[in-house]
C-alpha cells in the first residue's frame, strides 16, 4: 500500500494495546483526517494517552498496527517515524540549565546525520518555531526559570522545530491555569488552520475540546464510541453515556460550538 492508496496520513486498524496482562486498548480503529485538529476525550483511564503514545510508537501494540504514510510504522527507522511524526509527551523534564534556544534546537535532532551537520535550513526552522510560540526574546533564559506557561511554549517550539506533518499532543493543558490554557489551544488551532499541521490532542475538558477540535474523539473503555464534528456527535446523550453526567447541551455564545452544562443535583 503507498501514500496515495490510503486515505489518511495516520490510522490505527484493530489496535490492542496494554501493559504487563492488562489490555487497555480493545481492537481500535481510528483514522486521523488529514489537515485536521483532532481532540481525544474521554473519562479518566479509558485509553486516551495510551492510544496517544501508540499511534507515536512509544507504545508497541499487542494487536493490530499502526499505519503511518501506508506503511506499518514499526517498519520505519527511529529517525525517519521523527521526521513525521512530532510528540509533545504529557510531561517532560529539560536538562538543568539548558536554555531555551538550546532546547528548542534540540527539535532538529532527526534530521542530523553524519554527512547532515548543523545547517542555515536548521537555524530558520529554530527561529520560525520560536516566533510562531512567541518565545524568541526568551531564547538566552534557562528553562528551569521560566513559567509554567512560559515553559510549555517552549516544548511545542520544540516539537514545531522537527518540522514534522503531524503533531501529538497528550494532555498539553495539564497544570495551567485557565489564561494559559487558552492561549495554547489558540496556538494549536491557528497552526492547523495557518501551517498546514494536522494535530492530536488528549484533553480533559470538553468544552474546551468542543471549541477548537475540527474531529472529536469519544473514547470510553479502550474503545472509541463516538467521532466526527463536535457539532454532530455532542449531545446529551453521548455525555452521560461517556462520562456518566446528566447535562443539557447548548451553543457557546462565543464560538457557536457546543457547551456543556451540567445538571444540578437534586
Amino acid at each position: 500500500m503507498t501514500p496515495a492508496e490510503n486515505a489518511v496520513r495516520l490510522a490505527g486498524r484493530n489496535l490492542r494495546v496494554g501493559y504487563d496482562r492488562r489490555t487497555i486498548i480493545h481492537e481500535l480503529d481510528i483514522e486521523i483526517p488529514d489537515d485536521s485538529f483532532t481532540v481525544i476525550v474521554g473519562p479518566n483511564a479509558c485509553g486516551k494517552s495510551t492510544l496517544l503514545r501508540s499511534l507515536a510508537r512509544v507504545l508497541t501494540p499487542t494487536g493490530g498496527s499502526v499505519v503511518l504514510d501506508g506503511r506499518d510504522i514499526s517498519t520505519y527507522p527511529s529517525k525517519e517515524v521523527a521526521r513525521r511524526v512530532g510528540l509533545l509527551p504529557q510531561t517532560s523534564i529539560a536538562p538543568d540549565g539548558i536554555t531555551v534556544l538550546d532546547l528548542v534546537s534540540r527539535g532538529r535532532f532527526p534530521h542530523q546525520s553524519l554527512l547532515r551537520q548543523w545547517s542555515t535550513d536548521d537555524e530558520s526552522a529554530v527561529a520560525r518555531a520560536m516566533a510562531a510560540t512567541n518565545v524568541t526574546e526568551l531564547s538566552e533564559r534557562t528553562v528551569d526559570e521560566l513559567s509554567g506557561g512560559q515553559r510549555q511554549r517552549v516544548w511545542v517550539a520544540m516539537a514545531l522545530a522537527q518540522e514534522t506533518p503531524l503533531l501529538l499532543l497528550d494532555e498539553p493543558t495539564t497544570f495551567l491555569d485557565i489564561a494559559h490554557q487558552v492561549e495554547l489551544l489558540d496556538l494549536f488551532a491557528r497552526l492547523n488552520r495557518e501551517s498546514g499541521h494536522s494535530l492530536v490532542a488528549v484533553l480533559h475538558d470538553l468544552n474546551q475540546a468542543a471549541r477548537y477540535a475540527t474531529h472529536l474523539v469519544a473514547m470510553k473503555e479502550g474503545r472509541v464510541v463516538a467521532e466526527g464534528a463536535p457539532r454532530d456527535i455532542v449531545t446529551a446523550e453521548l455525555v452521560e453515556h461517556v462520562f456518566g453526567l446528566r447535562c443539557r447541551i447548548i451553543d457557546d455564545p462565543e464560538s457557536g460550538t457546543p457547551l456543556v452544562i451540567p445538571l444540578l443535583s437534586r
